[in-house]
């Protein structure tokens, strides 16, 4: 869609060759310059507001200038994409048949929208490092569909969901197959204050590490995981996740839940530092494996060497009946459910 960023008239938009830079202010229209870009190009940002809704589709690293390089909801009454439309910061957007590859996000701050502050869908080794993402009113940043991504070294706070949610689609019934992401990291990101910090769902071959996971209701959901490569959760400090979150129409009320895997096989979870996190929730706890809504079961996860202690009703937990080979081996604990697991 165009977009106006700031008032007044657009101002012209600096020109550039394939692989160049292109400069754009917050007086300038910042999707004009994207649709003018050729492939491999770099849009830079300036400090200041740029307003509205910006849609990549091609090759292209949007680099800005810091958390002070701010994009927010606005319209200048041209035509939206469909991501857009639906309320999204920044969309990067593929198809099945080619996905956008290669497109960089980095240095700069997408709050208050509606929806998701970056939403990338049907991607190929995206970058998304040293974003802010704030006060969004679903996910700070989310992909699915999509392969060898890299997400570090990110702020997600305030968002009305997830942090980060990575999925095999956005539509928690759309597909039950498990989506082999080829490698893709999520590392180094500071999550606080939003309902959950990270979700991955129905999602292999991901690693995720060196997060630091505080003051959201919950910390990491790991769903449904099944047959399509490693998925590890390791050396994580997820502590005092404490906020009170109310009921949703999928899920509980949450409070004081540290690492949970839902409906899981042979993912492993290590090193991970987990600790106070309190609360009557269902998934209360510090590192939980649950038995998914569906019936789904555990099987075959590992957890250990983790240092869990302070959560409250127990540090290690199975609730999940029907779950059939989890180890939990040599982590630091003080309670379990059922007893015996420290």
């Amino acid at each position: 869609m165009p977009l106006v960023v700031g008032t007044g008239a657009l101002a012209p938009v600096v020109s550039a060759h394939s692989g160049g830079e292109r400069l754009v202010r917050p007086d300038q229209s910042l999707q004009a310059a994207v649709d003018a870009a050729d492939p491999g190009s770099t849009i830079v940002l300036t400090r200041g507001t740029y307003r509205g809704s910006v849609t990549i589709t091609k090759q292209l690293t949007l680099r800005g200038a810091g958390e002070q390089t701010v994009i927010v909801p606005g319209k200048d009454g041209g035509a939206q994409s469909a991501c857009a439309e639906a309320g999204n910061g920044i969309c990067v957007t593929g198809t099945d048949d080619r996905p956008v590859t290669g497109v960089r996000i980095r240095s700069l701050t997408v709050k208050g929208f509606e929806k998701t502050g970056v939403s990338a869908t049907r991607t190929d080794r995206l970058e998304v490092h040293r974003v802010t993402a704030r006060d969004n009113g679903q996910w700070g940043i989310a992909q699915d569909r999509s392969t060898r991504a890299s997400f570090r070294d990110n702020t997600a706070s305030g968002n009305g969901d997830a942090g980060i949610y990575t999925a095999n689609v956005f539509e928690a019934d759309a597909e039950s197959k498990t989506f082999d992401t080829r490698g893709t990291v999520i590392s180094g990101n500071r999550l606080t204050g939003n309902r959950i910090g990270m979700t991955t769902r129905r999602l292999g071959n991901l690693t995720v590490e060196h997060n630091v996971v505080t003051g959201n209701c919950a910390g990491v959901f790991v769903v449904l995981p099944r047959t399509a490569g490693d998925l590890t959760v390791r050396r994580n400090a997820v502590h005092e996740n404490n906020r009170y979150c109310p009921a949703s129409a999928r899920l509980p009320h949450l409070q004081g839940i540290g690492i949970v895997l839902v409906g899981t096989e042979k993912v492993l979870v290590t090193q991970n530092a987990v600790r106070d996190n309190a609360g009557d929730s269902p998934y209360s706890g510090g590192i939980i494996v649950f038995g998914s809504m569906d019936g789904v079961s555990n099987e075959r996860n590992v957890i250990r060497h983790n240092l869990v202690l302070g959560n409250r009703p127990a540090d290690l937990a199975t609730r999940d009946d029907k779950g059939k080979g989890n180890e939990f081996v040599s982590n630091v604990c003080e309670t379990s459910e059922p007893a015996g697991a420290c």
